[in-house]
């Protein structure tokens, strides 16, 4: 029987903006299965960057209820709310995120330094198992201005991948990147679905549901669709038919 990695009942969040409640999340339910693949999309204003922060733990609802691996998200305190950001969700972000003048060794290397189960030497090894991952074995002591954006891109992930999360959220990962880098970390991704692991990549992309499993789309705070995506397509092949890029 397939686990349920999270769980959303009726989730509403508002904001006060002067005298004007804003309805960002109006009353969404839906749940994720392990070694999903989803893709959520929704123009500006659809409720998509609010939802994120739910799902990410970064915030909480008006009302409704978050599940995350069983843990009810609502119930815990900042603290709380911070540990189970770090030990279940792995964050891929547009901008990377990365530090700079550090190694690709080292910013994978971070989530695991708020978990003391882990000694120096097994953080390190684990790092650079994540690293050897997403392609990057030959690239550990390389800094983030030695390396391109798609390789930048796949240390985040290495770095979301560390921790062994139940979930890797992925918010806008290919915005900054051109389309056949773009398409590797699609690749990536996929590769990772393979293996079983649960992603839910936030795009305005409508080209990338193709490459999920299911996808759910947003508009003014509700779900207007959500559907299994029945035959997936393969990035690697539509990497393959990309126009070779000129020196």
């Amino acid at each position: 029987m397939t686990k349920t990695i999270i769980e959303i009942k009726d989730l509403k969040r508002n904001f006060e903006v002067g005298a004007e409640t804003v309805h960002a999340l109006r009353g969404i339910s839906f749940s994720i299965q392990e070694g999903e693949f989803v893709t959520i999309m929704g123009a500006s204003g659809s409720g998509k960057s609010t939802l994120l922060n739910q799902l990410g733990c970064l915030d909480t609802p008006t009302s409704g209820e978050y599940l995350l691996d069983g843990h009810s998200v609502g119930k815990m305190d900042k603290n709380e709310r911070s540990t189970i950001r770090n030990r279940k969700i792995g964050f891929v972000f547009q901008s990377y995120n990365l530090l700079a003048k550090t190694t690709a060794l080292e910013n994978v290397e971070l989530p695991l330094l708020y978990n003391p189960a882990f000694s120096t030497k097994e953080r390190k090894e684990k790092a650079q198992k994540a690293l050897e991952a997403v392609g990057l074995g030959d690239r550990l002591y390389h800094k983030s201005n030695q390396m391109s954006g798609g390789q930048m891109q796949r240390v985040a992930i290495a770095r979301a991948l560390v921790n062994d999360p139940v979930l890797i959220l992925a918010d806008e990962a290919t915005g900054n990147l051109d389309s056949r880098t773009a398409y590797e970390i699609i690749v990536l991704l996929q590769e990772l679905y393979k293996k079983g692991r649960t992603i839910i990549f936030v795009t305005h992309n409508p080209d990338l549901a193709a490459f999920s499993s299911r996808n759910i789309v947003l508009r003014d705070g509700k779900i207007i669709k959500d559907q299994l995506n029945e035959k997936i397509e393969s990035a690697k092949i539509a990497l393959a038919k990309l126009p070779k890029q000129e020196d």
